[in-house]
């Protein structure tokens, strides 16, 4: 789960990272009371879960607090990069003397932790790495060591920063760390880290991706996700504790294990390119069960999608066999038609694995309405690409 700036950084000042007093505002009015509290100036940040707000006119310097409403005006609901602005965050502004960048990031390739640091902060660090990498300083974290003062020093001289800021920048790596492995993140970045006219070290971006994995035993996180932003059919899915992802496609995909669904998605794309290109329209991953009531939960939340014109059933029977796996898509239509919301849209269902050929029977004897029962993978991605194509 991504956070916006203003959340992130109200996790930074939990852990004692440096950052700028300020308050969030979802209104122009709002924005002009934080500025009068903060008093002088201040910066209007549009908070948008993407990068670029300052080349997109996302980030004002204001000189009190009738500017700073001026200036929220403008960028409460811009659009930034497909992002609506619904809300701004209103800092003080800061005399910059040097900017910095440092992250902490979970290292999936290599399985470990990895610290990324430059003495040049305040750009793109996408671009900083295709321009320069050598200003770029990756440092592998031993996840049983941590960070110390001594390992934030040796981060810290290795992406160039300069020797008088080493000692006090350390403390506040250190204090990034910490936030990181407490809140169970996989990503901390600070664009830019900045030293000030006072010379001390702020954080003056935050951003903050947390691990939903480790919802568990993190209750808190919950308040941070963001129900606005979110797609309401992803929302339904969450409630009904299923695997689903939106796509922008015209085929629903149902299937049991990720690999499955992602090699089915895959297909599906590849036999639409001949009927105009349909394109799978979410992942849905039912996983290992395949029970009445989880095939009419994702049935229900598949046919409330208005873009779905076939639905493609691919399950492999393994725990759970092929017979139960057709017993229940056999009930969920019977749930579904007692719901007020009975399946309109063709259905093409692949079973093969254990007791395929009893699903198969089940299937081809409940003669259910807009069923198309086939036999290969292929063969069924195609037809349901061909009635999504209405062809």
């Amino acid at each position: 789960m991504d956070l916006y700036e203003y959340q992130a950084r109200e996790l930074f000042a939990r852990h004692d990272v440096p950052v700028l007093p300020g308050d969030v505002a979802t209104t122009p009015g709002e924005a002009s009371a934080v500025a009068d509290k903060l008093g002088g100036k201040v910066v209007v940040k549009a908070q948008v879960k993407t990068g670029g707000r300052g080349k997109a006119g996302g980030v004002k310097l204001a000189d009190g607090p009738a500017d700073a409403e001026r200036q929220a005006e403008a960028i409460i609901g811009l659009d930034i990069k497909g992002h609506r602005t619904e809300r701004v965050l209103v800092t003080e502004a800061a005399p910059i003397a040097a900017e910095y960048y440092v992250s902490f990031l979970l290292d999936r390739t290599n399985r470990g932790f990895l610290a990324i640091a430059s003495a040049e902060g305040g750009v793109e660090i996408e671009q900083l790495a295709a321009e320069r990498p050598a200003a770029l300083a990756k440092v592998p974290i031993d996840p049983m060591a941590g960070v110390s003062l001594a390992k934030a020093a040796t981060i810290l001289t290795a992406a160039g920063f300069p020797g008088q800021v080493i000692d006090e920048t350390a403390g506040v790596l250190v204090k990034l760390w910490q936030a990181f492995v407490a809140e169970d993140a996989t990503l901390v970045e600070v664009n830019p880290l900045i030293r000030d006219g006072s010379d001390r070290i702020v954080a003056l971006d935050a951003k903050v991706t947390l691990d939903g994995n480790a919802a568990f035993r993190q209750p808190g996180h919950a308040a941070l996700a963001d129900g606005e932003a979110g797609d309401p059919l992803e929302a339904a899915a969450r409630a009904r504790d299923l695997n689903y992802v939106k796509l922008d496609g015209q085929v629903g995909v149902i299937g049991n294990g990720a690999g499955l669904v992602m090699s089915t998605l895959d297909v599906v794309a590849y036999t639409g390119e001949r009927y105009g290109g349909v394109t799978p329209a979410n992942f849905l991953d039912i996983g290992g069960g395949a029970s009445a009531e989880v095939m009419a939960a994702g049935l229900e939340v598949i046919m409330s999608d208005p873009d779905v014109r076939s639905v493609f059933v691919n399950v492999f029977g393994g725990i759970t066999a092929c017979d139960a796996v057709a017993g229940g898509i056999v009930r969920a239509f019977e749930l579904l038609a007692e719901q007020g919301t009975p399946v309109e849209r063709p259905l093409v269902v692949r079973l093969d694995g254990n007791n395929a050929e009893e699903g198969r029977r089940i299937l081809d004897e409940a003669n259910l309405p807009g069923l198309v029962r086939v036999d290969t993978m292929d063969a069924a991605a195609d037809r349901a690409a061909q009635l999504a194509a209405g062809a």
